[in-house]
């Protein structure tokens, strides 16, 4: 079996005394599970990868998007479909000007991107051309646009917080909500308990206490660079081959 979450699922749970091996995401997820002999903390599976880019590098990938090195990027999205309180707040702060330190890359989401447009062009406002902002459906470069940005806001889904720190990135997680358990504010506090992120919780989300965390974050560079550096305490390389070699070891 394997378990993406910081908090084993009941799938898991119920089917782990049958397991012969469990592989799990974080050391935190290793200590929870107690009914199985063997587990194994491999990380999980990602197209993110961590890369060094060269200054002219990344400013090539900034200027693609529209935006400028000279001012911090701050990347924000909420899965493909995007996140709608995420969206709310950033809406707010784009259209109150905000962000005038710092440029935003806002993935909202292929369902709600017309939406927005829409919302944009009825205030004559072309969405293409808003000052330190672009705004896109969707990332499909995503590895290459993490790397080259300052922090990211985001849900705290398994694979994202798997994400970010392979990159190293300080983080602003907005956890998804759930009737049955908390598991995206266990997986974001994997990184927030290092002091690699900042939370701030679904039902009390908004344009003012986002703005604020970003400033305040930007403020002190040393420190964003060392967010960044906890964030890759809990980074795990070469994941398929680890995961490859567990199942080698129980087919043999």
């Amino acid at each position: 079996l394997h378990e993406s979450n910081a908090f084993p699922g009941k799938a898991v749970k119920m089917l782990a005394k049958k397991a012969n091996t469990i592989l799990v995401s974080f050391k935190d997820a290793e200590k929870r599970i107690t009914n199985c002999k063997n587990v194994v903390y491999t990380g999980t599976p990602v197209k993110v990868k961590k890369q060094n880019y060269s200054i002219n590098e990344k400013a090539e990938i900034i200027k693609k998007m529209g935006l400028t090195e000279t001012k911090p990027i701050v990347l924000i999205f909420g899965g493909s479909q995007g996140a709608q309180k995420i969206n709310e707040a950033i809406l707010q702060i784009i259209e109150e000007k905000s962000n005038k330190d710092y440029q935003i890359i806002w993935s909202v989401g292929q369902k709600q991107y017309e939406g927005i447009k829409e919302r944009f062009e009825n205030k004559g406002i072309n969405i293409n051309k808003i000052e330190n902002t672009k705004i896109v459906p969707y990332i499909y470069n995503m590895s290459e646009i993490m790397n080259a940005i300052d922090i990211i806001v985001s849900r705290s889904g398994a694979m994202t917080i798997t994400e970010i720190a392979l990159v190293g990135k300080p983080a602003i997680f907005i956890p998804l909500p759930s009737m049955s358990a908390n598991r995206q504010v266990d997986n974001a506090n994997v990184l927030a308990k290092l002091g690699a992120a900042k939370i701030i919780l679904n039902d009390e989300i908004n344009s003012e206490n986002l703005s604020q965390t970003i400033a305040d974050m930007l403020k002190d560079k040393n420190e964003l660079k060392e967010m960044g550096n906890r964030a890759r305490k809990i980074a795990k390389y070469d994941v398929e081959d680890k995961i490859y070699d567990e199942i080698k070891k129980l087919v043999k």
